[in-house]
């Protein structure tokens, strides 16, 4: 299926702060099978996975793809207290780079090429865009697609008239049933390229248009993917997504390197996460010579999983991402930032939280009153819009409710004469032409009685 160009698709799977693993998987690609990018017929990007198509289209270096991410999460973890922090502003901080970096004719190399998931608010119907006509809608689109309720903000934003949120929420993998699609997630599941787990777990749960494995590790992964981690750590999903994606090449033949195989014959034989690969006398594909070289398409089930623990030194299999990793995790150097991340630094920070915390809300939410004064108006009528038809709402249910027990009260009281007056008279029932229809309210207050033989 990767013989003839234009015949496949490439998904991204959202996944917040745990995105960089999708840049791991880019880095491979494109150092050991170019052809499977440059082949694609469109990219499919959900959440942080639109930025990745964005990357890719626009041919983004490694070290501006770690960066971006890895920019924010040091801005996370230096604050006080992280995302609750009233500074931090995620959609403000993608926006602007997005704004910064991206080429002006952006948007005519995204049309039918680049596909974002989009969950429209509030009825939850999944769109997807392929057509941008402007450089500023298309990071609108992107910035709808990323826009998590409540985490982000109270108002989603407008995108062609319409309101949009989080694109995970309805699709999370963008053509995962279908066979000419590479889908590729951090979270452990059944796409092409995940990672895989070690444990005995065979529960998945089908979620947003997505295959989770039932387990511990996804679950920690889903907080973290809200609530980062160190910068160090978020830099080992981006290595698993290099090796899971070199998994997926070897398994499948698209590569002869044979990588994954060497470096487990090189590991410690006392490492939990190495299965052993098959014997020499076997193909690359899984079978035997003669099976492989037939052009039938195999799968090779016997490919070593590998994790970053087993890995000693990373960059003698990707110079230039170790490279673009360790320089995005490097912390300022100053007196001031040394002293901060200190021991009495932290217990200053903490001390004079009760104190500083409270200029900083008024600060920041002023500022921010004071960026959003454009949009007011139309936000506003969009927020008198919804709260109208939410006390319609609540009012029809409330009215239909208490009309129906005051019914069902009246009508189910023994003995009642309000029974009987609540039934039509007869002669309403009876209104019908005799010639052609007979009804009698014997007929319609008792059902018939069956015969008998």
């Amino acid at each position: 299926m990767f013989q003839q160009e234009g015949t496949w698709d490439v998904s991204f799977a959202g996944s917040g702060f745990v995105g960089l693993y999708h840049v791991g998987v880019l880095a491979c690609l494109k150092e050991r099978a170019p052809q499977l990018l440059r082949g694609a017929r469109r990219f499919y990007g959900s959440s942080s996975g639109s930025l990745c198509c964005l990357a890719i289209i626009t041919d983004k270096s490694m070290d501006f793809c770690c960066s971006n991410l890895l920019d924010i999460v040091k801005e996370i973890r230096e604050k006080s207290i992280g995302i609750f922090h009233p500074s931090y502003d995620c959609i403000s901080f993608v926006k602007r780079r997005l704004e910064k970096h991206l080429p002006d004719n952006v948007h005519e190399l995204a049309s039918q090429k680049v596909g974002v998931s989009l969950t429209r608010w509030p009825d939850g119907k999944n769109v997807i865009i392929t057509h941008f006509a402007t450089r500023d809608e298309l990071i609108q689109a992107v910035l709808c697609s990323i826009y998590f309720p409540f985490y982000c903000g109270v108002i989603p934003p407008q995108f062609r008239g319409e309101r949009y949120v989080d694109g995970a929420l309805s699709n999370n993998v963008p053509f995962t049933d279908s066979n000419a699609t590479i889908t590729i997630s951090p979270f452990y599941g059944s796409v092409d390229i995940c990672p895989q787990s070690t444990s005995g777990s065979l529960h998945e749960l089908n979620l947003c248009n997505a295959s989770f494995q039932i387990c511990v590790r996804n679950f920690h992964m889903g907080l973290m993917s809200l609530f980062p981690p160190e910068p160090e750590e978020v830099a080992d999903f981006c290595r698993q997504g290099y090796l899971d994606a070199l998994r997926f090449l070897e398994s499948r033949g698209i590569t002869k390197e044979g990588v994954i195989t060497s470096l487990c014959n090189g590991m410690a034989s006392s490492s939990s996460s190495v299965i052993w690969p098959a014997s020499s006398n076997q193909g690359r594909n899984g079978g035997s010579e003669k099976e492989g070289k037939s052009g039938e398409l195999f799968f090779n089930w016997k490919v070593p999983n590998v994790l970053v623990r087993d890995i000693a030194q990373f960059e003698l299999l990707s110079p230039d991402l170790e490279a673009a990793l360790k320089k995005s995790c490097e912390r300022p150097n100053g007196f001031f930032a040394r002293f901060s991340r200190s021991i009495p630094g932290q217990v200053l920070t903490y001390t004079l939280l009760p104190f500083t915390l409270p200029l900083e809300y008024v600060y920041f939410k002023t500022k921010r009153i004071i960026n959003w004064i454009p949009e007011a108006p139309e936000d506003i009528r969009w927020m008198h819009c919804e709260l109208k038809k939410f006390g319609g709402f609540v009012f029809s249910e409330v009215k239909d409710r208490l009309q129906g027990s005051a019914w069902l009260q009246n009508f189910s009281s023994p003995g009642s004469s309000n029974a009987m007056q609540s039934l039509p008279p007869q002669s309403d029932l009876c209104k019908y032409d005799h010639s052609k229809m007979h009804i009698s309210l014997a007929e319609i207050v008792l059902p018939p009685q069956p015969l008998r033989a």
